[in-house]
């Protein structure tokens, strides 16, 4: 019950405070995830965020439902879900009450801008934290540089772009290339 608890305490608290989406939540999964509790790995969580940006619904989402069940099972994953949407819905419902009276208003306008500009500052820092310990030699390099080269200049669904990354993974290791060029 406890391992419960933690769960959905833990999920519902990078549910309140994590603004953009599953992407600027990245800080907070790895502080709480990986080094707090000890739920996932580095490496496990990008897996997670690799099949969760597969599957669909959304990556927090399934995020939080793929170490809720590996921590505790189905009670692990439905208390990791909950913990997560919570908040979200609990603001959604307020702001859908409030928004047609203030959306209008400057000061509202100018905080979604800082909140957006913020919002990519934490993706940006996410990007480069799990970059730094997940590109571990030059075809993994080459790998993300393609793919990246695809996601900003094509209209490639980055569900593709995962697949063929994943695709070209399995080539260059049968062909030996990964751990030649370690």
């Amino acid at each position: 019950m406890k391992k419960l608890i933690q769960l959905y305490v833990s999920w519902f608290k990078m549910g309140l405070f994590t603004f953009g989406g599953g992407y600027a939540m990245l800080p907070m999964i790895q502080k709480e995830v990986i080094e707090k509790y000890h739920w996932a790995t580095e490496d496990e969580v990008m897996d997670y965020y690799a099949i969760g940006q597969c599957t669909p619904g959304v990556i927090a989402v399934n995020t939080s439902t793929f170490i809720g069940y590996y921590q505790a099972g189905i009670p692990g994953a439905i208390a990791a879900t909950l913990g997560v949407v919570t908040p979200s819905i609990i603001i959604i419902s307020i702001i859908a009450g409030l928004i047609t009276n203030f959306s209008s208003l400057a000061i509202v306008q100018h905080a979604l801008n800082g909140i957006r500009v913020a919002v990519c500052m934490l993706m940006i820092n996410a990007v480069l934290k799990l970059g730094k310990g997940n590109i571990k030699n030059k075809i993994g390099f080459l790998i993300f540089a393609v793919a990246l080269i695809f996601a900003m200049f094509t209209k490639v669904s980055t569900v593709l772009l995962v697949i063929g990354a994943g695709i070209a993974g399995v080539i260059f290791s049968r062909i030996g290339w990964l751990k030649k060029n370690d």
